[in-house]
């Protein structure tokens, strides 16, 4: 009978569901899934732009159908993150004004009394780590990271979304530098978000409040034993009764209104201040090109001899006449970032040619891949007519560099 009786009160406490606290209602868990949804995109678009010449920046682009089709997105996840910041401001006014919550978010002298105690018990020196309340440090300063980062990327993303405007206000060296740090931050921001967060959300325990909402009491007493203690002895700060909230509602909807109309003017004016002149890729001439696969043949002209010290450079030659044509037709593709690995920059570099073949061979203008692109027409960097057969009789000449 002893027996039959432990065994039903083990079976009781077994079929005991565990107690639970709330820890975020369901409008911050929507919040956290805009959040999530919208960084992910942010840095799934945005890192590649950043190294669009490496294999797995080509790749996802091409993944994407091309370079307008992953800013189109970049950019539609850019204007959600916005949305969901402004939700956010509104959200924790309303939760100061009308249920006058403390900031708990911000850091205290508290918070580094327990940085100091969680060392010492990292050292040995201390039995336990520090009761930590609702948000401990580390947590603080993720989201702070997050609303500075936020911040950072919406200035530096301004200028380079509307920079006529940005080169109105600033230095047009201001440009070139919200590039760099809006790439820099946004690789610091995913990094943070793999090692940091995914360790001490995902990996070192998985969290499931942000998804469930709610904490079990040992989870609380794991990692947030004093927020744990304040509601368990009654000191937790009720909420306010119906009739304050109604009153202080009255307060805040008004002053939320104004807020959220300047804001989200703000937002529009950010997204719609220009009409942004820089292109992806400078459109050539688009006239449609003939060149016969056999061209006509010409006499061979004599090459000219090298210019003695001092004397001029020869005119049909590539410093005398085509680094320039070549500069101005190719150079924003075929310049500095070398797209497919072909760069024009200097002879030496027009002669080794890119991935797909050289781009000059003197003497064989066929075996020119830069003449077999420009044949086919309708290339961005297109030569014109009287451009590209002077080219060929070029290289058909030896391709003088002097």
């Amino acid at each position: 009978m002893s027996k039959k009786r432990s065994t039903l009160e083990t079976t009781d406490v077994k079929a005991t569901p565990a107690k639970t606290y709330v820890r975020f209602s369901l409008s911050q868990r929507i919040e956290h899934v805009v959040l999530l949804v919208s960084f992910t995109l942010l840095g799934l678009t945005g890192i590649p732009q950043k190294y669009a010449t490496s294999t797995l920046g080509e790749g996802i682009i091409r993944l994407f159908g091309g370079i307008e089709n992953i800013r189109q997105v970049h950019h539609v996840a850019a204007i959600t993150l916005a949305a969901v910041s402004v939700y956010h401001v509104l959200a924790v006014l309303y939760k100061i004004i009308v249920y006058r919550i403390d900031i708990s978010m911000m850091p205290t002298m508290e918070d580094f009394r327990h940085l100091i105690q969680d060392v010492a018990y990292y050292m040995d020196l201390r039995k336990h780590k520090a009761y930590y309340g609702r948000y401990n440090y580390a947590e603080k300063m993720e989201y702070l990271a997050v609303v500075w980062g936020t911040l950072l990327m919406g200035i530096t993303g301004f200028m380079m979304w509307n920079p006529i405007v940005t080169a109105r206000l600033l230095p047009g060296e201001f440009i070139p530098a919200s590039k760099a740090a809006h790439g820099g931050e946004a690789l610091l921001a995913v990094l943070a978000i793999i090692i940091w967060h995914f360790y001490h959300v995902h990996l070192r325990h998985f969290n499931k409040s942000m998804f469930t909402g709610k904490l079990t009491r040992h989870e609380m007493a794991e990692e947030h034993p004093a927020e744990l203690a304040a509601i368990e002895s009654g000191q937790a700060t009720p909420p306010p009764p119906p009739e304050t909230i109604r009153r202080r509602q009255r307060v805040y909807f008004p002053i939320a209104a104004l807020l959220a109309a300047a804001l989200l003017t703000g937002a529009v004016l950010f997204f719609t201040a220009e009409e942004t002149a820089i292109a992806t890729v400078p459109r050539g001439e688009t006239a449609q090109v003939y060149a016969p696969l056999t061209p006509t043949p010409r006499p061979t002209p004599t090459p000219e001899p090298a210019p003695e010290p001092g004397q001029g450079v020869a005119s049909d030659s590539w410093a005398g006449y085509y680094e320039g044509l070549f500069r101005n037709r190719c150079g924003a593709c075929h310049g500095v970032t070398a797209v497919g690995g072909l760069t024009l920059a200097t002879y030496r570099d027009a002669l080794k040619g890119g991935n797909s073949g050289p781009a000059i061979v003197p003497g064989d203008p066929d075996a020119s891949k830069l003449v077999q692109v420009q044949a086919a027409g309708a290339h961005p960097g297109q030569l014109t007519i009287d451009e590209l057969t002077q080219v060929i009789a070029w290289i058909k000449a030896g391709a003088l560099e002097k």
